[in-house]
């Protein structure tokens, strides 16, 4: 068999999945949960519905990838005899700026980039690097490890999407940038739904729609990037649900300066407090969200309006920078399970050439299927996401080399 395991480490978990590449098919996935607090780990090996659960100490990455490897090598959950049987390791990195534009082999020095755009990215990268040191002890001498990052496919977009309006030394010396994320997804995604629709990705004009607990949207002409609505990080972009999305800045300022938050705080309070969360005073979670519309609650609705609005002007602003639209996709959490959201947005779209079957997208939940009309003049879909797939098959790519 040709195995990967796919890797998403983040500051304190280690998610994977181990696929065999002769059929795309998952064999085990997991996560290794509550790194350097008191750890968990979760088992799962899908082809007989075992799930293994357990509480073990992980000080560090290495302990939790050294249980990785126990569960997916012995006992019940067991699905390989040795982790030589691998034929790689793929990564998810969050930030590679404008140092990778591709997926690449893993090296000391690799791993060296990766750490020092940790300012970039504090959450993600400095773990991404401590993950890939973690991994590297692990494995059996020789096993290639490959990186491949969200930002990548954002790498095409021209400066005028790309730039912000700050003194160009700040570009130049501080790296302020827009650099898009979810570039995984969307990519994935976009030839997904060329494929259903039979068409190459290169003569079409896609708005992907990647909404979830985060959300971005991005403007792919042509099967590349050429606009995206995070920027410099996730936050920016739609309301989310813990984060407040595009605000003015001397809004920012503002209520730092009323709150007397520190920089740190007022970042805390726009990524962990505001969105779906800060709004509703309900949940971060859309689906709670939707019920509580039901019921009438006045504040669910003000967030559920303003998402849906939001990603609307987005889809126009759009069609506009690309001079045209061929198709319009939902993806990731919401975008794949929610029927109200699709059917907001798409509503009072006709002149766009947006029209759905109501009937057949309120049926629809993480299906690969059209649901807009016959005469619509723009096809709209619910497209599945498969980030880790991809992750799998680029790392093949990559080591194939």
């Amino acid at each position: 068999m040709n195995l990967v395991l796919v890797v998403n480490a983040g500051s304190s978990s280690l998610k994977y999945q181990l696929l065999n590449m002769d059929d795309e098919s998952v064999l085990a996935k997991g996560n290794c949960d509550r790194i350097g607090i008191d750890g968990h780990v979760s088992h799962k090996v899908p082809s007989r519905d075992y799930v293994f659960e357990q509480d073990c100490p992980f000080p560090t990455h290495t302990e939790a990838f050294e249980k990785l490897v126990e569960v997916l090598t012995t006992g019940d959950g067991k699905v390989i005899d040795s982790m030589s049987e691998i034929s790689a390791v793929g990564h998810r990195i969050v930030q590679g700026a404008e140092v990778f534009d591709k997926a690449c082999l893993v090296t000391e020095e690799v791993i060296d980039k990766i750490d020092a755009l940790s300012e970039l990215a504090p959450v993600h990268n400095h773990p991404h690097a401590l993950a890939l040191r973690a991994c590297t002890k692990v494995l059996p001498k020789g096993t290639p490890q490959v990186v491949v990052f969200d930002t990548a496919f954002h790498q095409t977009m021209p400066p005028k999407a790309y730039m912000f309006g700050l003194p160009y030394e700040d570009y130049k010396e501080l790296h302020v940038r827009k650099y898009g994320f979810h570039g995984t997804s969307h990519r994935f995604v976009s030839q997904s739904l060329a494929e259903a629709m039979g068409k190459d990705v290169k003569d079409l004009k896609i708005v992907s729609c990647h909404l979830g607990n985060g959300s971005s949207i991005t403007a792919v002409d042509g099967g590349k990037s050429v606009d995206t609505s995070m920027g410099f990080t996730p936050l920016d972009g739609i309301i989310m649900g813990t984060r407040s999305g595009a605000v003015d800045p001397s809004a920012v300022t503002y209520v730092m300066e009323k709150h007397g938050f520190t920089p740190h705080e007022m970042s805390q309070y726009m990524n962990k407090k505001s969105g779906f969360l800060g709004l509703s005073k309900i949940s971060s979670d859309n689906r709670d969200i939707q019920n509580a519309c039901l019921e009438g609650n006045e504040l669910a609705i003000l967030t559920s309006d303003m998402l849906q609005y939001q990603i609307k002007k987005y889809i126009g602003s759009y069609a506009a920078a690309m001079n045209g639209i061929d198709a319009v996709l939902f993806t990731g959490g919401i975008g794949e399970n929610s029927w109200e959201v699709r059917e907001a947005v798409c509503e009072n779209m006709e002149y766009f050439g947006i029209k759905i079957d109501k009937e057949l997208n309120r049926s629809i939940r993480g299906k690969l299927r059209k649901i807009s009309t016959p005469d619509a003049r723009v096809e709209v879909w619910v497209v599945p996401t498969n980030e880790e797939l991809l992750i799998a098959r680029d790392t093949l790519a990559v080591i194939g080399k």
